[in-house]
């Protein structure tokens, strides 16, 4: 049961009938007659903040001029108007789970030393967390794959799900979907989502509202397709959105980006996303909602649009929305959602404005973009970033231009191989060394998982088989794929490709793309090549997919099955063979390529409602390994002294009822000078800890063998290997040592290059204060806490960037670290920092404000001194106050032990 305590100052409650019942809801029409003025070209997105603040109006932390402020937005079509925002339910995963748990644990601790009451830590809205961040691709390739995945992913995680079982049973409102079942976001769409959420108030009246969310994965926003407000979060801010706190955060710009026409054939829902990012990513939508409209939306089914909506974060939105239509009922019928709930979203959606049909009035925007699905073309996205489209065309000579000259490979070593032991052939520059049909993405869209298994059918007619040294795997995000694509006979031939299941979970897309197998590995080291991996994912940061693969490309399942077929990026597949058939004719991709016609025909045979109805019957079952997990009970957790895996956090460690003063900043010096695009994969690494580094040599003294290190994303639950991980990329390049990568920096003064973590260290014990500078666009990427959680915890005070992603920025301050940005024109090399400098930070003292600009004093090695104003990137009166508290969740701890 909701609360819902607002005073409905405008009185807007009203009643609304849907399929035979009787709902309450807050009324936008009804506000329009209170005085709101004409809403009805107000965009969708903010319809649905409008209706937040209309249920939470209560005086204090929503007031009516915050009402006003939303819907005068109309006016400039932007706001500086700050809102407590309240989502209806928090969406984790198992890697951001864990950790948050575990401090939710430590909060029931510090509360008891603080004389509080123990269940005041409890979440008060729904939480649901799927796991499917743990599964590896050890093994593939083979019909075992899926059942020995699933054995090893028990074995290394069966601590971490004991501790998560702990905690089904300990908090309320807590739910944990178990491995195996699917990707979360996939989960969410297909069975978690409502688009319109129910709840009884304090009266015991059933309240209709807008289905709402955070989640602590940045690709919450794949919801939005659907038409629910959701995005992603750092781990801490969810815990207090939880907890009751609301989301502080500016009333948003709008871009609405119109689309039109049809897809082409030969194009697909991948190629139509990556080409959105790039223009997104072009514009510049940091911070800002992202609005998709017009005819074109006709052409677009749901998990074409889930999949726009998917890499909102990569092309820097805080979410990417559809609005509600035909189309989402189709769906939500579809997926087997219940019948009262599909009546309730219609008329729901029709009496609030938020229905979208040819005579909606249009909504108006911040700004406007316009694109043609008619001119989408295949493309892929790399080497190293998502915005980074090739058209498919232009790959090979793509991959040349970028490699060539760089990490030792010169115009001489283009058309080097080298062999690979034992197995009789040579591995190439350019090889595709991992081609997996992974990620929330694509994977369980049927327009191209259907279209991977008929180019993968075609191709195996035609008798081509993968290149022998190419790791293939499919990981769907649902269950329901294995089913359709069974049912329209294509799992046979791409077994036969060797793109057998894998296991249901995110794998390659998140760096759980396993070793590759031994020779192979061998032969790109001997021979430093530079090999590349073809994926279906979101994301192919520097050091993320797999430490051997330089090259990683985004692309559609069907070309993913394609270049395990090819085997090279340096091959022009729109020009060249793909291979060579049995009958020894060359065979091109327009040979095995599907029409659109039959790709739409094999959906149509092959997948029906009743396969989501069975497969989510008893979602929260879990397999049997599942449900054999012993685990502990008890309102607190007992902490196992040596655990690698879960230990108790020192966030709350020696904390006191009232904070201390914050202060300014004195003689700090750089822990690292790192360059742009700096991401939160570079900042703590989700994959392989090495054996030689930091946390390897940690692991190492408790016994634990290399084989069973796991990764540092299953590791998060402990903060002695995520402090040693921190900076640990393989792939970042700090230029306080210039011409090397890895997670070193060099000590001042002494000169000695050290690894990060033991250098944080040796600044600890000097008592020495720590800054980061970065360049533009410091954070982008997931929403992991750990990479402000880190930072705090290598005693880094501030973060001085030319601009910062979202997500990232308020992790930091949720942990009470100071991101700063430097002024226009500004920089790290106009300053010409090296790292031998001192830094000052003032005027934090003196009183902290929103924005404000603060003072930052240079000293140099020669004694000369610079002073400059930058910008404090604490943007609300909310965020002040979790600053002043050492982070957020102090903030709620100590209110919540005052409020007891």
């Amino acid at each position: 049961m909701t609360t819902f305590t607002g005073q409905d100052t405008l009185k807007t409650r009203r009643t609304l009938e849907a399929g035979g019942k009787s709902y309450d809801y807050f009324s936008l029409k009804a506000a329009e007659a209170a005085g709101l003025g004409d809403l009805s070209r107000l965009p969708f997105s903010l319809k649905i903040l409008l209706e937040n603040l209309l249920r939470f109006e209560d005086g204090r932390t929503v007031s009516v001029d915050d009402v006003k402020a939303c819907a005068a937005w109309l006016k400039d079509r932007r706001s500086d108007t700050e809102i407590a925002y309240r989502p209806a339910r928090v969406l984790m995963q198992d890697f951001t789970g864990v950790p948050a748990v575990a401090d939710l644990a430590a909060m029931r601790e510090a509360v008891k030393t603080l004389g509080g009451d123990v269940s005041k830590v409890n979440p008060l809205c729904p939480v649901d967390l799927v796991i499917d961040h743990s599964v590896m691709v050890d093994e593939f390739g083979n019909p075992t794959a899926f059942e020995k995945n699933v054995q090893l992913e028990f074995e290394r995680n069966n601590e971490r799900y004991a501790f998560l079982r702990w905690g089904q049973t300990a908090f309320d409102n807590f739910r944990v979907v178990p491995p195996g079942t699917g990707i979360c976001h996939q989960v969410n769409v297909e069975y978690l989502a409502q688009t319109v959420w129910t709840d009884k108030d304090q009266t015991g009246k059933t309240v209709a509202y807008p289905d709402t969310l955070v989640g602590t994965d940045s690709h919450t926003t794949m919801v939005n397709g659907q038409g629910v407000l959701g995005w992603g979060v750092g781990g801490i801010e969810a815990e207090a959105a939880m907890l009751g706190q609301p989301i502080s955060m500016l009333i948003p710009e709008v871009v609405g980006f119109r689309l039109t026409g049809r897809l082409k054939e030969g194009s697909t829902a991948t190629d139509l996303v990556l080409t959105v990012t790039q223009m997104l990513r072009k514009k510049g939508v940091v911070g800002k909602f992202v609005e998709f409209f017009g005819p074109g939306l006709d052409n677009l089914p749901l998990a074409d649009r889930a999949t726009i909506a998917n890499m909102a974060p990569e092309y820097g939105a805080t979410c990417g929305i559809f609005p509600i239509d035909a189309e989402t009922i189709k769906f939500l019928a579809f997926t087997g959602r219940d019948a009262d709930r599909i009546a309730l979203v219609e008329a729901y959606a029709k009496a609030q404005g938020m229905w979208r049909d040819a005579s909606s009035p249009e909504p108006v925007f911040t700004d406007v973009l316009e694109l043609d699905l008619a001119t989408v073309e295949p493309s892929l996205a790399g080497p190293r970033r998502p915005q980074d489209r090739v058209p498919l065309s232009n790959v090979s000579a793509s991959f040349k231009e970028e490699f060539t000259g760089a990490f030792k490979m010169n115009a001489a070593d283009y058309d080097k191989a080298t062999p690979v032991n034992g197995a009789g052939y040579d591995l190439p520059q350019g090889a595709v060394v991992i081609a997996a049909i992974t990620s929330c993405t694509n994977t369980s869209n049927p327009s191209v998982l259907v279209a991977a298994g008929l180019v993968a059918k075609k191709a195996a007619e035609k008798g081509l088989t993968r290149k022998p040294w190419v790791k293939t795997s499919l990981a769907p995000g649902s269950q329901v794929v294995t089913d359709y694509l069974a049912a329209a006979g294509l799992t046979p031939y791409l077994d036969q490709l060797g793109f057998n299941l894998v296991g249901y979970g995110c794998t390659t897309c998140i760096g759980n793309s396993g070793p590759l197998p031994e020779p192979i590995a061998q032969a790109v080291e001997e021979g430093d090549l530079v090999v590349a991996a073809v994926l279906s994912g979101n994301r192919n940061f520097e050091g993320r997919v797999n430490p051997h693969t330089r090259a990683n490309y985004l692309a559609s399942p069907p070309l993913c099955v394609a270049y395990a077929i090819a085997g090279n990026v340096k091959l022009d597949l729109t020009r060249e063979p793909i291979g060579t058939g049995s009958d020894g004719k060359p065979v091109y991709l327009a040979d095995i390529w599907p029409s659109a016609q039959e790709v739409q025909e094999t959906i149509q045979r092959a997948l029906t409602p009743e396969m989501y109805r069975n497969r989510y019957a008893n979602v929260f079952e879990g397999p049997a390994e599942w449900r054999s997990i012993e685990t502990a009970t008890g309102e607190t957790y007992q902490w196992a002294a040596g655990s690698t895996y879960v230990k108790l956090p020192p966030l709350f460690e020696d904390m006191k009822p009232e904070p201390a003063p914050v202060s300014d900043v004195h003689r700090a010096r750089a822990l690292a000078i790192l360059g742009d695009s700096i991401t939160t994969d570079h900042i703590s690494p989700a994959g392989s800890i090495k054996k030689t580094s930091p946390a390897g040599e940690y692991l190492m003294d408790y016994q634990v063998r290399p084989a069973d290190f796991n990764s540092y994303g299953a590791r998060r639950g402990n903060h002695e290997v995520m402090m040693r991980g921190t900076f640990a990329n393989i792939r970042i390049r700090n230029e306080m040592v210039p011409g090397q990568e890895g997670g070193i920096t060099k000590h001042q003064p002494s000169g000695e290059v050290l690894p990060i973590y033991t250098a944080s260290m040796r600044y600890q014990e000097e008592g020495v204060p720590l800054v980061v500078i970065a360049g533009k666009e410091y954070g982008t990427g997931s929403s992991r806490d750990w990479a402000a959680k880190g930072t705090r915890l290598l005693g880094v005070k501030a973060v001085i960037a030319e601009s910062f992603e979202r997500i990232h920025r308020s992790n930091l301050v949720g942990m009470g670290v100071l991101p700063l940005q430097f002024k226009d024109g500004v920089n790290r090399q106009t300053l010409g920092l090296d790292g031998t400098e001192t830094f000052d930070i003032e005027g934090v003292e003196a009183g902290l404000k929103p924005r404000m600009d603060l003072t930052l004093r240079i000293h140099r090695a020669d004694g000369r001194t610079e002073t400059l104003a930058v910008t404090c990137r604490i943007d609300t009166l909310d965020e002040v106050d979790y600053y002043k508290n050492g982070g957020i969740l102090q903030y709620v701890l100590r209110n919540m032990v005052k409020a007891a």
